[in-house]
């Protein structure tokens, strides 16, 4: 079975439309998404209307459940993504809230345990220090472990005694044939890897390989997009460097 592994879209169109289009010319038995659909960008319907007839499993992240109204409250985030936040709740549609309200913040699937942000805490906590991914392995059981949130693409293993492992760029692949693996696939639409380009992780669960793709996408159209809605200015310009 050959899986796409998006995640943290954030209403990013352009980079989405890229990405699928990359991940069509694979032809993979189906499509994963970790969560954060919307927030930050200017076209989060768009976005949920893509992945609800393309994922056959679907997380709901932080700013998703931001938009809902539900569980986080803007308090929790900086004053551009709750502004953000505010602006996507008003524009949503009836289908895309009645969507977001039915996703969790978790899964498993018979090969993998999929968490927006962390075994340890779904929605919020970010798996980037050794303590953060040995926690995740304690707390799970299967091969692969699929995290989101971060925005940084991530493969580390646990092997006999040791960690092994960290940031995965751009074109690195992986054999998850040995050790437990837990993986981030980096983010769709808002990157902060210091690559702009956006993230994707192509999952092939019967020859044990993972490979991290990244392609470049119109980002002054959705920086266009960003500014026309009367979104924060940082948020259009951090797209142009990936931070």
């Amino acid at each position: 079975m050959r899986v796409a592994v998006i995640s943290d879209v954030h209403g990013n169109l352009h980079a989405l439309d890229a990405v699928l289009a990359d991940v069509g010319s694979e032809q993979p038995d189906m499509v994963w998404c970790l969560g954060d659909l919307v927030g930050y960008g200017p076209r989060p319907n768009e976005c949920c209307e893509t992945m609800q007839e393309l994922a056959r499993i679907c997380l709901v992240g932080n700013h998703d459940l931001l938009a809902l109204g539900k569980t986080v409250l803007e308090d929790d985030f900086n004053p551009d993504a709750a502004k953000a936040g505010s602006w996507t709740r008003e524009v949503l549609t009836d289908r895309t809230r009645a969507f977001l309200e039915e996703l969790e913040p978790q899964a498993r699937a018979e090969q993998a345990e999929l968490f927006h942000a962390s075994p340890r805490d779904p929605v919020w906590e970010y798996v980037l220090s050794g303590e953060t991914a040995l926690a995740a392995f304690e707390l799970t059981t299967a091969q692969v472990i699929l995290v989101g949130h971060s925005h940084v693409p991530l493969a580390i293993a646990l092997m006999p005694g040791s960690l092994e492992g960290g940031l995965a760029p751009a074109d690195v692949e992986v054999d998850f044939a040995s050790g437990r693996w837990l993986l981030n696939p980096g983010s769709v639409g808002q990157p902060r890897d210091g690559d702009p380009r956006a993230s994707w992780l192509l999952l092939d669960f019967e020859t044990h390989h993972a490979s991290f793709r990244r392609l470049a996408y119109p980002v002054g159209r959705t920086q266009a997009e960003i500014r026309s809605a009367g979104l924060p200015e940082p948020l259009a310009a951090r797209l142009a460097s990936g931070v």
